[in-house]
């Protein structure tokens, strides 16, 4: 697999979501609340969050163990979206706490786990940050 537009794209939109989404998620839970902040950086991370899992699905990988070129990461695609709506369903409904635990696993699993598994040696951008740049591997 080599850098192509596509995962450019992918790429850029999951680092901005891991880099902005503590922020978001900050500005509501610190002791002086910015309900500006919150909602602007959440919008801007629900975005970058949408731009990743939409992108992720034209994304193929026919090397690992897949099911036409969908392999076992892609189940974050559609868990992500559900997430997404759900998290607003629950604030329409004016369910902060399930808004914000939802939001919160969100981020812990769609970002940080995610992001763990691409920085496996195996992996592209596992291959480019450990090897060729850390010479790890």
């Amino acid at each position: 697999m080599q850098l192509t537009p596509l995962i450019a794209v992918h790429m850029s939109a999951a680092l901005g979501a891991v880099a902005i989404g503590p922020v978001a998620l900050w500005a509501r839970r610190s002791r002086h609340q910015h309900p500006r902040l919150h909602r602007a950086f959440g919008y801007a991370w629900v975005t970058l969050m949408l731009a990743t899992a939409i992108s992720a699905i034209f994304i193929r990988d026919w090397s690992l163990p897949n099911l036409a070129g969908y392999t076992p990461v892609h189940i974050l695609v559609p868990v992500t979206l559900v997430a997404l709506f759900g998290a607003f369903w629950l604030l329409a409904r004016g369910n902060i706490r399930g808004h914000r635990l939802t939001m919160q696993s969100l981020y812990v699993g769609g970002c940080l786990v995610a992001g763990g598994f691409t920085l496996l040696p195996n992996r592209y951008l596992g291959r480019l940050v450990l090897g060729d740049w850390l010479g790890l591997v």
